[in-house]
C-alpha cells in the first residue's frame, strides 16, 4: 500500500497556488481542435474543492450573459496551465451551494484581509 502511496505523490502537482472555496480564481486551460491548441481562461468562483490527492477537483461558478456555469476541473490535470488567485474569499463554509441560488449584490463574498 505504501508503494501505491508513493507513486501516486510523485505525481501529484506542486506548481498550483493555494485556494479555496470562496475564492476567485482565473483558470488558464488548454483546449485541443482537431490539431490547434489554444489555452482559454475560465474565471470564476470556487465553490468547493473535493477528494484528495490524485482524485482531487474543484468547482468553479461564474455567471455568463445572466446564466451560471459551472465547471468542475481535476486539480492534477495536465491541460491545467496555470491557475491565478484573483481574490480571496471569506467564507464559513467548505461547499457554498447557496451561490446558485442567488444573483446580483446577494452573491457577492467578502475579500478575506
Amino acid at each position: 500500500m505504501d508503494l501505491v502511496k508513493h507513486i501516486e505523490a510523485s505525481q501529484i502537482r506542486t506548481d498550483l497556488p493555494e485556494f479555496n472555496s470562496g475564492d476567485t480564481v482565473s483558470v488558464h486551460y488548454t483546449i485541443k481542435e482537431g490539431e490547434k491548441e489554444r489555452i482559454q481562461v475560465f474565471q470564476g468562483t470556487v465553490i468547493q474543492r473535493r477528494n484528495t490527492g490524485m482524485d482531487e477537483t474543484f468547482t468553479v461558478r461564474k455567471m455568463s450573459s445572466g446564466v451560471g456555469v459551472e465547471r468542475i476541473f481535476p486539480l492534477n490535470s495536465p491541460f491545467i496551465d496555470k491557475i491565478v488567485v484573483d481574490r480571496k474569499g471569506k467564507v464559513r463554509r467548505a461547499r457554498i451551494f447557496y451561490l446558485r441560488d442567488r444573483t446580483g449584490k446577494k452573491a457577492r463574498i467578502k475579500e478575506k484581509r
